[in-house]
């Protein structure tokens, strides 16, 4: 049996490149959560400079996957275990990465209204070499944005 409900979403994240300076963005999204077979999932579009990006994130605690596919195609999954094998495709081929996971968290309340919260911590590593390190949350609640 599968659930789904409009949802409202927040996306904060934080780059803290290994060279340079950091930076915060902060998208308000209209989404959908989905729960289907006991997992749960956010998805929703991104625009950037008329290009669609469908990005859909499968939340838990103990690991978590973020899917973007369309103007962008990646496979991020997270482990608090140990590293994990992903990729982001280029025009040139895909690009190998992994991440490491410091924090992984994610709180649902399923009462009258769906919300919840969903954070994670990681490095970014390509060919070895970390490239920084990021933060993610994804807040939510039930309704139209």
């Amino acid at each position: 049996m599968s659930v789904e409900k409009n949802v409202k979403i927040k996306v904060i994240s934080t780059i803290c490149p290994i060279e340079g300076d950091g930076e915060t963005y902060e998208l308000w999204l209209q989404g959908i959560w989905l729960k289907k077979n006991g997992k749960m999932y956010l998805r929703y579009e991104e625009i950037i400079e008329d290009q669609t990006i469908r990005t859909t994130v499968k939340m838990n605690n103990d690991d978590a996957l973020i899917l973007r596919c369309g103007a962008v195609n990646m496979r991020l999954p997270f482990s608090t275990e140990c590293k994990q094998n992903g990729h982001y495709d280029t025009m040139y081929g895909t690009l190998p990465l992994q991440t490491k996971t410091y924090h992984l968290g994610f709180e649902h309340v399923d009462e009258d209204n769906i919300s919840g919260r969903f954070n994670v911590q990681y490095d970014l590593i390509i060919s070895g070499q970390s490239v920084g390190h990021y933060t993610l949350e994804i807040q939510y609640t039930e309704g139209q944005a």
